[in-house]
């Protein structure tokens, strides 16, 4: 078993910019925090959270026994079903950031996406793909989305169901880089990349989306009217790595355009992502900076699919560590998570476009190095992140009810 403890960096030195205040008072929290009795045992960690229309599902690594498994369950009306296993075996990744992946399909079908090592070296795994068509009973033989047969990185995989049945899956792909170079200048470029499997699996190409983005900072997608979008950390030649959106149009990818030009500048990847989410036309996004020399979240609003976005709009209380998570709500404004650097505490705020924010609401504390998740089912909000408890890891869920 590999396992890759990642920390948040943060440069002193970092271009300063002016953190805006909300425009409006603060409001009542909205929210009510409800402990939900978690499937995952001890010695869990890297949840992921997925809702696709009726389903919701939760997954995670069980690391008992040396040997990790790749674990998953779905919600029902009385709570979590019996925890199911896709894949067990020594070459399994365990990244508490870059995190495997059990996604519901328009068919009715399972994805599941994870990491696999693929030589000594620990930077370098393989993504692997398999479906199942009996609610995770039995799954297909893994494939990989990518063809490069690099010893490098790829990892930080995002899915999202396609209209015939099938899935869209992007990825971080190190095939560029140069892990063994004695120079920045000779290390190459992490890119992302893009490829579509059929209703049977079947995979239909592989597209370049930009060519030099951030490391290993998580990425997220989402489904608009108009196409999927996938948001990440961009990286410029001058190490800028600020927050950028690529849109899907026509079975083609656009130019990565930036959500917000933060001006972060730092010479090394922060391992920490932004998240999107999208209904119909609307779309918001939610993502930590540096820039100011101190943590600080913020969310934009997109009224035209991620065409273009509104001004930011502060998320933090004071200092962030940040790892946000993102929903858009019934009634136009956004549930947004993140961690505080105070206690390490993860806390949930309601913003609108305008600026007005919530109270935020404490959903738990010791945060620290984990990447909480969040979804949004028809009755609300789903959390789920790992609580520590001396060298036991344990995932933990909650909800919180839209409406009253």
């Amino acid at each position: 078993m590999r396992l890759i403890v990642t920390t948040t960096v943060l440069v002193a030195s970092l271009a300063i910019v002016a953190a805006q205040a909300p425009t409006r008072g603060q409001d009542a929290a909205p929210f009510r925090i409800e402990p939900l009795t978690s499937p995952a045992g001890d010695n869990t960690l890297a949840p992921q959270l997925v809702t696709e229309g009726d389903r919701t599902v939760l997954s995670w690594l069980d690391i008992h026994d040396d040997l990790p498994a790749l674990k998953f369950s779905e919600r029902t009306t009385s709570g979590w079903s019996e925890p199911r296993t896709v894949v067990s075996n020594e070459s399994l990744m365990v990244n508490p950031a870059d995190v495997p992946i059990v996604h519901p399909l328009l068919g009715g079908a399972l994805v599941a996406a994870w990491l696999e090592v693929n030589s000594d070296d620990d930077e370098a795994y393989d993504l692997k793909v398999a479906r199942s068509t009996d609610s995770g009973r039995t799954w297909s033989k893994p494939t990989t989305p990518h063809h490069d047969a690099t010893k490098t990185q790829h990892g930080f995989a995002s899915i999202v169901p396609a209209a015939n049945g099938g899935f869209l899956i992007v990825w971080l792909d190190g095939r560029e880089t140069h892990p063994g170079a004695r120079t920045p200048a000779e290390a190459g470029s992490m890119t992302l990349r893009a490829a579509e499997f059929d209703a049977r699996g079947v995979q239909r190409g592989e597209t370049l989306i930009d060519a030099r983005v951030c490391d290993c900072c998580p990425l997220s997608m989402a489904v608009t009217t108009a196409g999927p979008v996938v948001v990440f950390r961009d990286r410029s030649a001058e190490e800028i790595r600020d927050i950028a959106m690529a849109r899907q149009s026509a079975g083609k990818w656009t130019p990565a355009t930036a959500v917000h030009r933060d001006g972060w500048k730092i010479e090394g990847c922060p391992v920490n992502g932004p998240s999107v989410a999208a209904e119909g036309r609307s779309v918001a996004v939610a993502w930590f900076t540096g820039a100011s020399g101190s943590g600080r979240a913020f969310a934009a609003f997109s009224s035209d699919a991620g065409a273009s976005f509104g001004a930011p709009v502060r998320v933090d209380d004071s200092e962030a560590i940040g790892r946000a998570q993102i929903q858009v709500l019934p009634d136009g404004g956004a549930a947004v998570l993140w961690i505080e650097s105070q206690k390490s505490q993860l806390k949930l705020r309601r913003i609108d476009s305008g600026g007005a924010r919530s109270t935020s609401l404490l959903v738990g504390e010791g945060m620290g190095s984990s990447h909480p998740r969040m979804s949004r089912e028809r009755a609300g909000l789903l959390f789920a992140w790992v609580d520590s408890a001396g060298s036991n890891t344990r995932i933990r869920t909650a909800r919180a009810p839209l409406g009253r």
